[in-house]
């Protein structure tokens, strides 16, 4: 009965494995036609809305060999760092620990916490202090960073984190409710991790 068994679990894993993945299926811009027949019909001389779709492109297909440049995408809410910037390496700080990328790394999806972002091009580091937000790793080597709020760290000034600092831990001592420590503790978290990226 166990011999069996056995001999039928290969046969699922190795139809499994032959499954293409989502991501590995070309993306294909495709239009709403009822929506632009209908549109056309209300608005004869407007050109229809642009919607995400109509800016975002085909990610290119995942190399066979692994290129030697990463390629990253840096945005902010307000503002995009890096547009499609080939590099050799960027140090993010995510919430399980800093996390190098290198072209060629596996696919994966990360929580950034504050610290220092720091994108390698040759000898050159470029360094930034992002307060939050994700990390997304392709697997065809390309990473799409969105932050919430970064800034080149050579433009923080250590007597107003030190100045922060000591605001924050007076506001948390003097603090009454809940929902003023979970405030004076997010501003200390902040500016110690301001300090630890100046002095670190």
């Amino acid at each position: 009965m166990l011999r069996r068994a056995l001999g039928l679990l290969p046969r699922p894993i190795a139809a499994a494995r032959a499954r293409s993945f989502s991501t590995d299926l070309p993306a294909a811009h495709t239009a709403d036609a009822t929506f632009m027949e209908a549109w056309k019909k209300v608005m004869p001389n407007m050109d229809p809305p642009k919607t995400p779709l109509s800016f975002m492109h085909p990610r290119p297909p995942t190399p066979s060999s692994i290129p030697p440049k990463l390629t990253v995408n840096f945005v902010l809410p307000y503002a995009s760092e890096l547009s499609t910037k080939e590099v050799d390496m960027v140090i993010v700080p995510a919430t399980t620990g800093q996390m190098g990328v290198l072209p060629g790394h596996v696919a994966t999806i990360a929580e950034l916490k504050p610290g220092v972002l720091s994108v390698h091009e040759g000898s050159e580091t470029t360094k930034y202090f992002v307060s939050s937000g994700f990390v997304f790793i392709h697997a065809n080597s390309f990473a799409d960073i969105i932050a919430l709020e970064a800034v080149p760290l050579d433009w923080i000034d250590a007597n107003l984190v030190q100045k922060g600092l000591a605001d924050f831990t007076q506001k948390l001592s003097s603090a009454t409710t809940e929902l003023e420590k979970a405030e004076a503790q997010i501003g200390i978290d902040v500016h110690s991790a301001l300090n630890s990226a100046l002095t670190g």
